[in-house]
């Protein structure tokens, strides 16, 4: 059965709660009460939930929703952190006593992701205690110094599908991830002023429409991405029809997503600012 949004949220928040109260739900979906009773009522009359518990069906509706897998880009030379990018690589500072990536990584496993691949270059000795400590899956992309981000992408296109993609000098102050996700998202939090971030133009239900680089009084990119699977079946061939044209070695993957944004549809999760933290700068950090 294909499920409407409200409906998805509502499943999940009984599956993962089973026997929760409405008001529960209210709070953790941000729907109104009159759209919890509609969509529970909707799941009901399909066989989804009975009695506020999910059924067999219910459980089984919500699986083609579930992340798969995770992968924490961790190769970049991080120069603009000189001279401390020297001695270690940016993922692997510190921020209120706890490393950037093993943070991260905490944060997937608390939402039940457990598989996790860090793609690494620059001093990727480094983050190699992961695999011992996590149980990640170390994959090095030998590119790092010489392309963009993108051939940190290519290196795992094999394992993208439900997943998310992150940066490992993220800092969430609270934890963003689900073992459910609705469809392919780009985190948001708007910038109040003037801003040079990547900042987003969105049309109905929140599908982002074009980007521009710099604003004023914007949502703008930052944080964590989700691919769904339909994104990353289409993203992976447009990416390999590409990648060999010398002009793509400066492109981030998010480029390729923008040269083919009407293909790939993907929307704005908007997120409260001060919720996600990204530190292209020492003085950021301090």
């Amino acid at each position: 059965m294909s499920l409407s949004k409200n409906e998805f949220l509502v499943l999940r928040e009984i599956v993962l709660h089973p026997g929760c109260a409405q008001r529960k739900i209210v709070e953790a979906t941000g729907l109104s009460l009159g759209s919890v009773n509609s969509a529970a009522k909707s799941l009901s009359a399909a066989g989804l939930i009975a009695d506020g518990e999910p059924t067999e069906a219910g459980a089984a509706a919500l699986e083609p929703y579930r992340v798969e897998n995770a992968i924490i880009l961790a190769a970049g030379l991080s120069s603009r952190f000189a001279p401390i990018s020297y001695e270690k690589p940016k993922g692997l500072l510190k921020v209120r006593g706890e490393v950037l990536i093993e943070r991260q990584i905490e944060q997937l496993l608390a939402a039940g992701i457990t598989d996790i691949t860090v793609v690494v270059g620059y001093k990727k000795e480094y983050f190699f205690y992961l695999e011992d400590k996590f149980g990640v899956s170390i994959v090095v992309n030998p590119d790092y110094a010489s392309r963009n981000n993108s051939s940190s992408i290519k290196r795992v296109e094999d394992r993208l599908g439900n997943t998310y993609i992150c940066s490992s000098d993220d800092y969430f102050t609270e934890n963003p991830f689900e073992p459910y996700v609705w469809k392919a998202y780009y985190a948001v939090e708007y910038a109040e002023g003037p801003t040079a971030e990547w900042c987003v133009q969105t049309g109905a239900h929140d599908r982002i429409t074009g980007v521009t680089i710099g604003g004023e009084d914007a949502w703008y990119m930052i944080g964590q991405v989700y691919f769904d699977r339909t994104f990353s079946e289409t993203y992976v061939p447009l990416l390999d029809a590409v990648y060999d044209n010398p002009a793509t070695v400066d492109k981030l993957w998010e480029h390729i997503y923008l040269d083919n944004i009407k293909q790939l549809d993907m929307v704005a999760r908007r997120y409260p600012a001060g919720t996600i933290f990204e530190f292209d700068s020492l003085d950021e950090v301090r």
